[in-house]
This record gives C-alpha cells, structure tokens and sequence, in this order.
C-alpha cells in the first residue's frame, strides 16, 4: 500500500510525539479498531473524581438513612407522612456528624461528636479512591495528589450543600466546618485509596516509599508513630480495665433504659462511635492533665470531682468522687514507656555520629507526639450544649504540652542509650575487623627458616641439641601487640566515621546527578514535543515555511 508522504506547498496532517496515535479511528473499510475499546480507555480523572465522590456520599447517606428508619421504627411515632421531611433531615444531620460537623441548637452548640462514625465515610472514600486508580491514567505516585483533589473537592461542595439543606430554625449545621471536613476527609481517605491501588499495580511496597524520605525525616516518623501508638494501645486497655471493674453499674444502667432489641443494637452502636473519644480521655488521664465532664469537673490522677451525668452505660468507666483508684495510676508509666519506645525506633533508623545530637532527636520525636496528642483532644472533646455540659473533654494546649515533656524527656534518655550501644557495637566490631586482620597477615608471613646441620656435626642419642643462634647484626623482633591501644581505636572509629559521611556525600552527590539527568531528559521530551517539529525516529526536522509550501529566494550577489 502507498505510503502518503508530506510535500512543500501541501497540507497533511502530520503526527507528532504529543499527539495521540491513530488507533481507535476507523478505516476505509468502515470497521474501527476494537482493540482499545475492548481494553478500556482511561477515563478522565475529573470527571472521574465527581462521579466517586457523588458515590461515596450517596451511599454514605443511604446507610445513615437505613439506620434513621429502623430507629424510627422501633421508636413511638405519629403518621409517617408528618415524620417524614423530618426523619430525612435527621439522617441528613447524622451524615455531617459522621463528618465531624458541629451544630448550633436552640439549647447551645453541639461540639462532642463521635469520632468513630468517620470510619464509615473514610473507607467508602478509600474503596473509591482505588476505583479511580484502577479506571484513569496515573502515571506516577507523585501525581496522587491529582487524584485526590480530583475526590475531595466535589465531595465538599456535597457537603456543603447538604449542611445547607438540614439547617432549619432549630438546627444550624456549621457551613465553613462541613466543607472544611469534607475536603480534609476525601483528600486523605480518596488519596490513599489511590496510592494503595498505585502502589499494587506498580508492586512498589511500603517500605520503598519509606526509603524515598530523608533518613531523619523518616526516623522522626516511625518514632511518633510507635510512641503514638502505644499511648492508644495503653489508653484503650486502661478503659477496658475501668469498663470491667464497673460491670455491674453498666448492667444496671442498661437495665434503666430498657432499650429493647433494637434499640439497644443501636445504643450499643452509639457507645462503639464513641469509643475513640474514650480513649482519647484515657490517654489524657495517662498524661495527667486528665479531663472534665462538665463544668466545674475534673478526672485526673490527682483527683476526681463529678457531678450527674447522662444515662449511658459507658460513662460508668468513670471513677467515684475522691481520690483516684490506686491501680489507675499505673497508666502514669504509659507515656515514659511510650518515650521509650519511640527513642529507640528514631536511634535506630537513623544513627547519629555524635552522641551528643541523639538526645535532641529523641526529644524532637516528643515534641511531634505531644502535637498529635494534643489534635486528638481537641477533636475528642466539645460541647453537649446546656451550662452543665458545656466543657467536656481535656484542655488540648495542656495535653499538648505534657506530652511532649514526659515523651520527650523519655525519648531522649532511650536514643542516647541506643546510640551509646549502637557506636559500643560498632567500636567492637573495628576491633574484631582488625584482629582477625592481623591474624591473617601474621598466617600469611613466612615462618622461621629451618637450619641444616653440616655432615660433620655429631647428633643422635646422648648429644647435646644445636640450636642455631641470632647474629648480632640482627635485632630482635619486637612483641606483637595484639590488644589495640585507646588512642587506636579512636583513630579507627573516626576513619569509620569519616568513611560513612563520604558516603552519604557521594549518595547525595549521585541523587543530585540523576535529579539533573532526569531534569535534562525532561527539558528534551518538552522540546521534542513541540508542535513545529516531526515525531518519528531518524527524520529530519522541517520547518513551518517547509510545511506550507512557503520559499525564500535570496537576490545573488552575482547580480
């Protein structure tokens, strides 16, 4: 078949490396290539994002909905066409609390949310978040941030249009904190789901993005996480203790309401939403500046003051008026202990040649955990709305502060400990390297010479033994010592010391080479792609006067 070759003064379509290829174009024969539509194109990320984020917020809403219906049900109600506008907005308000959207009421503002009720929109943002992955075009991890604004902004105006339909005289959602919230939730929940879904097509582990970061960077994370979480774990056992102790007075509690079958499944589901919000409270009792129910209340290890408090069976976790029960104040060693840990993860990850620098960075991993202890109670705490309940919750600036003392103090005692053990090690290891050197070198040597006896030297039974003897000239070898000097061994752990930071110079000289190479790689992709120029391997660049027929003649200078 003839193949269409461009010529000056003629206009043909011209393919070049930014556009397309022609495959999904039909042919002269009428039929289309199907391979592409068999595979799926790639669809547009935007427009994708709205359709996930629509997605994630109806059936977010739809399961409120079903729940909000089988209260009702079990609930004493008039005529279900007068309940009805009401029993929606009820369930539309159940959705911006999952949210952690607060509220204005006619009695005050409603602020103590249940933080467990955002697992349910983060994992169905998360389950469409990997959707998108799996149905656009993302061609590096970096570029997940697209995909998550591509998410978390239509998702906010959702929920921003829902606060705005639920607001009537008595209830007013907070407009500026549902988009806030809906845009933080579907950025990060839609942005992992993406990244996971990344991260499993391409087979990249978790542990390889970890080797991306900067290695203090990375140290100083895994540390607040680990001390992070082991202030949770103890938290949550802490309550657990307390629930069980007070076994009786949940039974006796529960036994007042007589919920019913349904709706002590639906108590039960409120007190689980609020379990979070309960561990948050233990680990603030841990620290010690504890937390209050109330106005003018406080439960802290130097003391309890409460006063009446609502009906739920969890709240009987809480102890009496008084002094505080002896056995809870063995969750006063839950932050050093958590310090501790998170010290030795941050030295250990990372090293410090001076051993005076490892206490600063245990301390920094302290000062990073007392600011997410103190995010975590102020989300955990707020408002029920009447003067008695108006402060629940621990003071974050307290908790905050605290924190970053009794897990910082901690942390940099353990790094310091784990970096004295880490170079101890390593100064053994010099050593054992440079003996087992010497013993090679000296199996290595030639042994002494063996002296052959003339003919007319006597030997044998009853003779005195000839042992050859040293010439004066000769010295004598001086004694091997094989136990390295103090001043060796420093000379040996600052060659060391020297050798590991030429590395990292010459590991960041190279990362900087290949960041450059890839910049310069770039730039020519960019100028291969520009509009005036051919795509195709091996052809020669033609010109836009080339293209369109247009010559210029210069005058001769013969003429």
């Amino acid at each position: 078949m003839p193949r269409s070759i461009p010529v000056p003064g003629s206009i043909s379509r011209v393919s070049t490396p930014a556009s397309p290829p022609d495959r999904g174009r039909p042919s002269k024969s009428g039929s289309a290539s199907a391979a592409p539509k068999a595979l799926g194109e790639p669809r547009p990320i935007y427009s994708t994002g709205g359709i996930a984020a629509a997605s994630a917020a109806g059936i977010g809403l739809a399961v409120i909905v079903t729940f909000t219906m089988v209260g009702w049900v079990a609930a004493p109600h008039d005529t279900f066409g007068e309940d009805i506008a009401d029993l929606l907005r009820s369930a539309v308000l159940a959705w911006l609390v999952g949210h952690h959207v607060s509220f204005t009421m006619l009695e005050g503002q409603i602020s103590l949310l249940p933080m467990g009720l955002v697992l349910l929109p983060g994992m169905l943002l998360y389950r469409f978040g990997r959707w998108l992955a799996r149905n656009c075009e993302i061609e590096r991890l970096r570029h997940v941030y697209r995909a998550a604004l591509a998410i978390a902004g239509p998702y906010a105006a959702i929920a921003g249009t829902l606060a705005l339909l639920a607001h009537t005289d008595s209830v007013e959602p907070s407009m500026p904190r549902a988009l806030l919230m809906g845009f933080v939730i579907a950025f990060l929940a839609g942005g992992l789901g993406v990244l996971r879904q990344l991260m499993r097509d391409k087979g990249v582990a978790a542990g390889d993005l970890l080797d991306l970061m900067p290695a203090r960077t990375r140290s100083l994370l895994v540390g607040m996480l680990v001390s992070s979480g082991t202030l949770l774990a103890g938290g949550l056992l802490l309550f657990l203790v307390a629930l069980a102790m007070s076994l009786d007075e949940v039974l006796a509690i529960t036994g007042s309401l007589a919920p019913g079958v349904i709706g002590g499944a639906l108590l039960l589901i409120v007190q689980l939403a609020y379990l979070p919000n309960a561990v948050v409270f233990a680990v603030c009792y841990a620290l010690g500046p504890g937390f209050a129910v109330g106005a003018e209340t406080l439960v802290a290890p130097t003391g309890v003051s409460v006063g009446a408090l609502p009906a739920l069976p969890m709240l009987a976790a809480l102890p009496a008026n008084g002094a505080a029960p002896v056995l809870s104040l063995a969750a006063l060693a839950v932050p050093f202990v958590a310090g501790a840990l998170g010290g030795m993860v941050t030295q250990r990850n990372a090293p410090d040649v001076v051993s005076e620098a490892a206490p600063l960075w245990g301390f920094v991993c302290g000062v990073t955990t007392g600011i997410l202890c103190a995010a975590l109670a102020g989300a955990a705490g707020g408002s029920l709305g009447t003067h008695r309940l108006a402060e629940v919750g621990p003071s974050a600036w307290q908790v905050g502060l605290v924190a970053a003392l009794e897990v910082g103090v901690a942390a940099a005692v353990a790094a310091w400990i784990a970096n004295w053990w880490y170079t101890r090690k390593q100064s053994r290891s010099v050593v054992a390297r440079r003996e087992d050197a010497k013993a090679e070198r000296s199996s290595t040597e030639p042994s002494a010479p063996v002296v052959e006896l003339p003919e007319d030297v006597p030997s044998g039974k009853g003779l005195a033994t000839v042992t050859p003897l040293r010439s004066r000239e000769e010295k004598p070898e001086a004694p091997v010592d094989t136990e390295p000097t103090i001043k060796e061994r420093r000379q040996e752990l600052k060659r060391v010391r020297k050798a590991r930071r030429a590395d990292r110079t010459t590991e960041k000289l190279a990362r900087k080479d290949a960041r450059r190479e890839l910049r310069d790689q770039r730039r020519e992709e960019k100028e291969a792609r520009s509009w005036w120029r051919r795509g195709g391997d091996g052809e020669e660049e033609i010109s836009e006067e080339e293209l369109y027929g247009i010559t210029y003649e210069a005058p001769s200078e013969d003429k």
